[in-house]
C-alpha cells in the first residue's frame, strides 16, 4: 500500500512518483500472478536445450484451477443484499441490478484471488444514475494516508489507449480530474466535483496480508511444471534409445549425424565391434513420487479443494462439508473483508444526492453469503420447518438456497394468500347467489306441477 501524509496536495510531480511506485509492484509482483493465472509459467522461458536432446515444456495450470473453484465456491450463489426499509431495499435491488452486480461482485471476487486485491469505482454515467464497476490492481490502486486507520486520500487509475499514450485520471475526497503522459504529466481538464462523500473508489482485500490464494503455492506449481516436464523428456528418450557403437572409431561428420539420432560411439580395445542399444537408467517411481508429493503440497497451501479427486466422489453430507472445511475457512476470512468494502460501497455511493435515499441508510444493510456447498433441499426444508416460530420468517426462508430474496419471497406468499382469500370470498358469494336462485324459482316450479297436475 502506498501511503503520503494527510492532508498531501496533488501535483503532476507527486502524480508521476506514485504511479512510477506503482508500476515497480506491477513488475515485481502483479505481472507474476497475472501470467500464472492466464498459463504463462516459468517454464516456458528456460534456456533451450541442446538440439539432440528432449526438450518439452508442460505447464499444468493450478492458478487458474484454484481461483475458478475458490471463486465458484465463496460468490457461486449471488450476495443476498437486504434492508428492513422497503424503499432503500427497493433502491439497492435497482442498483444492483442496474450495474449488473451480481457479474461485477464474481469479478471482483476473481480479481482478489489472483492478486489479493481488487478495487470498484463510482460514477455518475451519462444518463445521471450512479455507475459501479471494477478495475485491476494492475491498472489502479488506492493511496492512503499515514494514520492507523489508513484514510484513502487519492484513487488513480491509468492505462494505455488505441495509440498507445498513457492516461486516466485521479480522484480525492472532492474532486476529480484526468491526465495524460506525453512524456510527462500533466492535465486534460479542470478539476471536478464528483459528489460523493469521500474518495469515490473502494479496495477489496482477500485477506490482510493482500496475498493472492495461490501464491504461497507458485513455487510449488512451477517446481510441478519442470518435474512433469522432465517426465514427458524422459518418455522420449525411451522411445528414442541411444544406439552404442564399440570397437570402430567414427569420423567427425559420420558422429555428427548419428548424434543428432541417438547414437553413442566409444572407442576401446575389444575383439569385435558391438552395436546395441543402451539402456536408460529407469527412475519412473522417483519421479512419480516427486509429482504426487508436490500436487499435494499445492493444494494444501492454497487450502482449495481437489474436486477432481476420486475421495470426493464417494463423499456426502457432513462428510463432505469436512473435506471443504478449509476451504470454508478461506471463504469466511474472505467474506468479512468483502462486507467491509461493501459497506463502504453502499456509504459513498448513498453519500450522492442521486441515491434517493438517505445518506445514513446503508447501516442497515444485511448481507447473506452462500457458500456453494452441494445442496440438499430436503435437509433445508426440513430445518426451515423446524425452525418455524423461533425466528422470523425472513430468516426461517433464508435457509432455503432455492430462494434467492427472502423478502420478495414474502411478498409472493402474501399474494398468493391475498389471491387465495378472493378466491375463496368469491366462492362462497357464488354459493349464496346459487341457494338464492333456488330458493326464487322452487315456488314457481312448484306452482307450476300443481296446475300441470289438475289439468
Amino acid at each position: 500500500m502506498i501511503r503520503v501524509p494527510a492532508g498531501t496536495t496533488m501535483t503532476t510531480r507527486l502524480l508521476g512518483e506514485l504511479i512510477a511506485k506503482h508500476k515497480k509492484e506491477v513488475s515485481d509482483r502483479y505481472e507474476k500472478l497475472k501470467k500464472a493465472y492466464e498459463n504463462d509459467y516459468e517454464i516456458f522461458h528456460q534456456d533451450k536445450k541442446p538440439k539432440h536432446k528432449p526438450d518439452n515444456r508442460i505447464a499444468v495450470n493450478f492458478a487458474k484451477y484454484i481461483v475458478d473453484t475458490m471463486n465458484g465456491f465463496f460468490i457461486g450463489n449471488p450476495i443476498k443484499v437486504t434492508h428492513e426499509d422497503r424503499e432503500v431495499a427497493e433502491y439497492l435491488e435497482y442498483l444492483d441490478q442496474y450495474n449488473d452486480q451480481d457479474d461485477n461482485n464474481a469479478e471482483l471476487s476473481k480479481i482478489c484471488d489472483i492478486y489479493g486485491n481488487g478495487y470498484e469505482m463510482y460514477f455518475v454515467d451519462e444518463s445521471g444514475q450512479i455507475g459501479i464497476t471494477y478495475t485491476s490492481p494492475m491498472e489502479s490502486f488506492m493511496v492512503c494516508d499515514e494514520s492507523i486507520l489508513e484514510r484513502p486520500v487519492f484513487f488513480i487509475r491509468y492505462y494505455k489507449d488505441s495509440e498507445n499514450i498513457e492516461q486516466g485520471s485521479w480522484s480525492d475526497v472532492n474532486v476529480v480530474q484526468h491526465f495524460i503522459n506525453e512524456g510527462s504529466y500533466k492535465w486534460t481538464d479542470e478539476p471536478k466535483t464528483h459528489a460523493f462523500d469521500g474518495v469515490p473508489a473502494s479496495e477489496f482485500v482477500e485477506n490482510a496480508e493482500r496475498l493472492g490464494i495461490f501464491e504461497s503455492a507458485l513455487p510449488m506449481i512451477n517446481a510441478f511444471n519442470k518435474a512433469i516436464s522432465e517426465k514427458a523428456n524422459d518418455v522420449d528418450y525411451f522411445a528414442d534409445a541411444y544406439l552404442k557403437v564399440l570397437g570402430s572409431k567414427l569420423d567427425k561428420e559420420d558422429l555428427d549425424y548419428l548424434r543428432d539420432n541417438r547414437i553413442i560411439n566409444l572407442e576401446g580395445d575389444i575383439e569385435k565391434i558391438i552395436v546395441e542399444f543402451l539402456e536408460k537408467p529407469n527412475s519412473d517411481e522417483t519421479q512419480e513420487h516427486l509429482i504426487d508429493r508436490l500436487e499435494r503440497l499445492i493444494f494444501q497451501l492454497s487450502m482449495v479443494a481437489n474436486l477432481s479427486d476420486e475421495n470426493f466422489g464417494t463423499s456426502s453430507g457432513i462428510a463432505l462439508k469436512y473435506k471443504l472445511q478449509g476451504m470454508s475457512n478461506l471463504a469466511k476470512t474472505k467474506e468479512r473483508k468483502f462486507i467491509s468494502g461493501m459497506n463502504r460501497r453502499y456509504r459513498i455511493i448513498f453519500s450522492n444526492p442521486l441515491s434517493d435515499v438517505q445518506k445514513d441508510d446503508w447501516l442497515g444493510i444485511q448481507y447473506t453469503f452462500t457458500p456453494n456447498f452441494p445442496a440438499n433441499v430436503l435437509e433445508e426444508t426440513q430445518i426451515a420447518q423446524n425452525i418455524d416460530g423461533v425466528v422470523s420468517q425472513e430468516t426461517q426462508l433464508s435457509v432455503l438456497s432455492i430462494v434467492d430474496n427472502a423478502r420478495e419471497e414474502i411478498d409472493k406468499i402474501e399474494k398468493e394468500r391475498e389471491k387465495q382469500r378472493e378466491t375463496a370470498v368469491d366462492h362462497r358469494l357464488n354459493e349464496r347467489l346459487n341457494d338464492g336462485q333456488q330458493n326464487i324459482l322452487e315456488p314457481e316450479r312448484s306452482a307450476t306441477a300443481s296446475e300441470e297436475h289438475r289439468g
